[in-house]
C-alpha cells in the first residue's frame, strides 16, 4: 500500500524529551519506583519501555524491572489475523500481585492493543495496578480505554497513519504521519 507523507511529527530530539517527561510522570504519580514494572508491548513499546526505564535510572539511580508482553493470543480480532497465532511471548520479571505495571505502547488508536494488553497481564494474576503510557494517542478509540502517560496528542483522521519508528527495530527515530 502507497502511503503520501504529510508531516514529521517528531525528530530524535523530541522524541527523547517526550520519554524523558513520561519518565517523570512514572514516577511522580506512583510517589516513586519501589513497586513498579514497565511492560513493552511488542513490537515498539519494548524499545520505548527500555528508554523510561534508562530515563528513570538516570533521574533516579533505580533501575526498575522492564519486560515485554505479545498480545498476539489475547487479541478480540484472532481469527481476521491468522488461523493460529504464535505461542505468546511474554516475560513479566516481577511478582504480579505487588506490583503496578505500566503498559508501553507506541501508538493508541482504537484501543484494542491495550485491552489484549491488560488480559495478557491479567492472565498472570491480579496486579496491583495497570497503567498505560503511549508516546503518541491519536483518538478515535472504539474502547472505553484512556492513557494515564502520553507523549504527544495528534488528532488524526481515519485515513491518516501515524508510523513511528525507533532503534533497534527501525533504522531512525522519529514519528511521521501519512496519507493512505
Amino acid at each position: 500500500m502507497d502511503m503520501e507523507w504529510k508531516a514529521t511529527i517528531m525528530d530524535e530530539a523530541q522524541l527523547q524529551r517526550c520519554v524523558a517527561r513520561i519518565a517523570h510522570e512514572i514516577v511522580e504519580r506512583n510517589q516513586g519506583t519501589g513497586d513498579i514494572c514497565l511492560l513493552g508491548i511488542k513490537r515498539r513499546g519494548i524499545p520505548l519501555a527500555e528508554r523510561i526505564a534508562e530515563k528513570i535510572l538516570q533521574f533516579e539511580g533505580v533501575r526498575v524491572p522492564v519486560g515485554h508482553i505479545d498480545i498476539a493470543l489475547y487479541r478480540d480480532d484472532l481469527t481476521e489475523l491468522s488461523a493460529l497465532p504464535d505461542a505468546s511471548d511474554c516475560v513479566i520479571p516481577c511478582v504480579v500481585r505487588d506490583t503496578t505495571f505500566i503498559l508501553v505502547d507506541d501508538v493508541l488508536y482504537t484501543g484494542r492493543t491495550a485491552r489484549a494488553a491488560i488480559d495478557a497481564v491479567m492472565h498472570f494474576g491480579r496486579p496491583k495496578a495497570i497503567q498505560l503510557a503511549v508516546l503518541i494517542d491519536r483518538g478515535h478509540r472504539e474502547l472505553p480505554i484512556r492513557p494515564d502517560f502520553v507523549g504527544k496528542n495528534i488528532p488524526t483522521a481515519k485515513s491518516e497513519v501515524v508510523c513511528v519508528r525507533l532503534h533497534p527495530v527501525d533504522e531512525e527515530n522519529s514519528v511521521e504521519l501519512f496519507l493512505r
